[in-house]
């Protein structure tokens, strides 16, 4: 019986193969055959099909033969598997040079490049330059990914309080700024990221040098007034906003700013939290050249390190952020203004010089596009230089982990915890099938729960 392989039907043409002794270990990935159709009748070779749809039909028997087989073989060369030791010695592998889409376990590169590359206590600046002459207000971005309304509020009450100080000191006769001019030429206009849309979704948000909120504002209907109003107490919904906006539904919705919107956005926050302080803005927003220098201007320091952008983009798998370190890492290596050829430059080089990675292909720093290629080895050692960061990863019980997913793309990299408190990366990486997927994750944490 050990040998004895068994072809199974149903009415539906359903079908399925068991070798005893294959499909015992085949059957951790998730080869098996699961019918809808109560009655479905097991059959052997050896027997007569009977009444079964396709009775009698060597052809039949040899069709299901080669699509079963055919469908092993697309498997094992579209997915890969890996589990090692911190030390980076194999305790299984299947398929681990196969070359494949990480989709968003890309992050985990992106994320340590950006750690070597700018240092994990690195803060971005926000710059700030007043015309005493003109009585305008310029504002110059260098890529922070989290140029949140918080912090426009809080560099607000920086910018004041020099204005104010500027009055008393006699510099300037009052606090009164005319346009607010946004400097947005750190990163080069209209970026493309391989593999992201164009629609209004979040999902979608376009990058660039001074972005406010993600260049996105999150709304709701109040029934009330009939109106739409922000659905966040920290962000203002101001009129110039809400004469240019309109949401799909009457219902809370973040929305994707129109392009020309994003560029003066920030201005537009800037503009409403001055006038808290006493600050008077007469004039508009409009994007223009910085006039100032790093010597003479305002400057406001993110509250957020580089580890705590890291821990959010990895925890909410945010593209806008991953694709902002990208950018800004290119700018800072090669010159600005940051482009995409600069960024991924950065993360290839880096992939290859530092990590000692072959034949690679990085296009941008999310994992949105097909065309970024990994092996599963390739991957383990990324994870393996990752190691003193791996609290930075989300947490599920013993396992701190990334996913991916695209379509007919799974995948899944990072620590299990072993019993010795030692960390095993792995990698998951599935693509054109999601077939084994939870199957495989159960076997590879019981290898874990085996090692010494």
């Amino acid at each position: 019986m050990k040998n004895k392989i068994q072809l199974y039907l149903c009415s539906t043409g359903c079908y399925g193969i068991n070798n005893f002794s294959k499909f015992k270990a085949e059957n951790k990935f998730g080869h098996r055959h699961t019918c809808s159709i109560p009655r479905t009748k097991f059959i052997s070779p050896t027997q007569k099909l009977g009444k079964l749809a396709f009775r009698n039909s060597l052809s039949t028997i040899l069709v299901l033969f080669l699509t079963l087989s055919t469908s092993l073989c697309v498997w094992a060369q579209t997915s890969g598997i890996i589990l090692s030791d911190d030390e980076g010695k194999t305790i299984y592998a299947k398929n681990p040079d196969n070359p494949l889409i990480p989709a968003s376990t890309l992050k985990i590169l992106t994320s340590l490049a950006a750690i070597k590359t700018l240092g994990p206590d690195f803060h971005f600046q926000t710059w700030a330059c007043y015309d005493e002459t003109t009585c305008d207000l310029y504002l110059k971005g260098f890529g922070d990914p989290l140029f949140i309304s918080e912090e426009i509020n809080k560099f607000a009450h920086q910018i004041s309080h020099h204005l104010f100080k500027q009055v008393s000191e006699g510099i300037i006769p009052s606090a009164v700024i005319r346009d607010i001019i946004v400097d947005q030429t750190y990163y080069a206009p209209h970026i493309t990221i391989p593999g992201a849309g164009s629609s209004s979704n979040p999902y979608d948000a376009t990058n660039g040098a001074l972005c406010a909120n993600f260049n996105t504002i999150f709304l709701k209907w109040d029934r009330r007034n009939r109106q739409y109003i922000s659905a966040e107490r920290q962000t203002p919904f101001p009129d110039i906003l809400a004469r240019q906006i309109t949401p799909g539904s009457k219902k809370a919705d973040r929305i994707l700013l129109s392009h020309d919107l994003r560029q003066d956005y920030p201005g537009i926050l800037m503009h409403y939290f001055l006038k808290e302080p006493g600050v008077k803005v007469t004039g508009s927003v409009r994007t223009g050249k910085f006039i100032g220098s790093d010597e003479g201007c305002i400057v406001y320091t993110s509250a957020f390190s580089l580890a705590d952008i890291i821990e959010k983009l990895l925890k909410f798998s945010n593209n806008f952020i991953a694709n902002q370190l990208m950018l800004t890492m290119g700018a800072r290596t090669f010159g600005p203004p940051a482009t995409l050829e600069k960024g991924t430059a950065v993360l290839n080089k880096f992939a290859e010089e530092t990590l000692g990675l072959r034949n690679v292909a990085i296009v941008e720093g999310s994992g949105l596009s097909r065309r970024n290629q990994l092996t599963p080895g390739q991957m383990k050692d990324i994870l393996i230089a990752f190691m003193p960061w791996y609290e930075l990863l989300r947490k599920d019980e013993n396992e701190f982990y990334k996913t991916g997913t695209l379509s007919d793309v799974r995948s899944r990299a990072g620590f299990i915890r072993g019993k010795n408190n030692r960390l095993y990366p792995f990698v998951i990486m599935l693509n054109q099938t999601s077939t084994g997927y939870d199957a495989i994750r159960r076997m590879l944490k019981g290898k874990v729960d085996l090692a010494p």
